[in-house]
């Protein structure tokens, strides 16, 4: 970075700084460059955005330019923002995060919205019983955690084959005060000589095909965990595991939920309907349009159809 951040004479003030920054990361292809300089400038300064606008003709202190500037070459190598300060929000909840956990994203809060459609009718019909839910896969804990402060009544459970994961996970269900049991489990592996069963079963389990890891963003495929992405040749290998062994872990009328790629919604439903078990699948879209949740009832039912969103009407 040439001396126009570095030179000990110049005396830097927050707009200012924001401005160049802002401009410095428009050349290295930075797609949302403003909003990148804000965060990093804002954490730096341990304030909230808004405060650098009230502040703006604020000068910086040596020491705080030296700690931007590091911030500033790290997120020009692609590390990803989230990683860079630590946390990331999700649900309206702040999440730590870092490279041992995927970074959550806006379309698992769909498996998180329909997590929460799932309870309310089971509960239509069972007003007084507690649910026992799990999530395998459980990362950050983010999904598991959204539902839990959502609806809190309920018995919560995480899953996950890291060691290094389930720690943050751990920190972020204290963090928001939240009762959630975690175990070190490589899917169902850690319950099969356990007599449990769940009500609901969620994940978001790596879905991208081998070979499409290469193209993926390079904040994705430089720094996220590979193992939480790739999901195998045609991507399904995760969730085929889950699916072919979900019924033996559900209780009577349970349901399985998954987070799956915009085009498997037609191979999943072969995956379940391969197992004569499970109710008729149904697909949710995300935001975009997307097929992005697919809900599995562990029997045949009727009338079994998604709980209407009050908002968006989705289901």
């Amino acid at each position: 970075m040439k001396n126009q951040i570095n030179g000990d004479k110049k005396v830097w003030k927050i707009l200012e700084i924001i401005n160049w920054t802002t401009s410095y990361f428009k050349a290295a292809n930075v797609d949302t460059a403003r909003t990148d300089a804000e965060i990093l400038l804002a954490y730096v300064l341990n304030v909230k955005r808004i405060d650098l606008y009230l502040n703006y003709d604020k000068p910086l202190l040596k020491h705080e330019i030296k700690a931007f500037k590091e911030l500033i070459i790290k997120r020009k190598n692609n590390e990803p923002i989230a990683y860079i300060i630590g946390a990331k929000e999700f649900w309206s909840m702040e999440f730590k995060v870092n490279k041992n956990v995927l970074i959550p994203r806006p379309d698992t809060e769909v498996l998180v919205e329909a997590s929460l459609g799932a309870i309310k009718k089971i509960k239509e019909k069972k007003p007084k019983s507690r649910l026992k839910i799990l999530e395998l896969g459980v990362g950050s804990g983010a999904a598991i955690s959204a539902i839990a402060s959502s609806a809190s009544n309920n018995i919560y459970f995480g899953a996950d084959n890291s060691e290094k994961a389930l720690d943050i996970a751990k920190q972020n269900g204290k963090k928001h005060g939240l009762k959630i049991d975690f175990f070190l489990s490589d899917w169902f592996e850690a319950f099969k000589e356990k007599n449990i069963t769940w009500d609901i079963i969620i994940s978001n389990p790596p879905y991208i095909r081998t070979q499409d890891i290469k193209n993926l963003q390079p904040e994705i495929r430089l720094y996220e965990p590979v193992s939480a992405l790739d999901g195998g040749k045609n991507g399904l290998d995760a969730i085929n595991a889950i699916i072919s062994e979900a019924d033996l872990y559900l209780n009577t009328n349970g349901l399985l939920l998954l987070e799956i790629g915009f085009d498997q919604k037609d191979k999943v439903f072969d995956i379940a309907n391969s197992k004569k078990i499970y109710g008729k699948p149904e697909c949710l879209k995300d935001y975009g349009g997307n097929n992005r949740v697919v809900r599995i009832g562990k029997e045949r039912t009727k009338g079994e159809g998604w709980v209407e969103h009050s908002e968006t009407g989705q289901y």
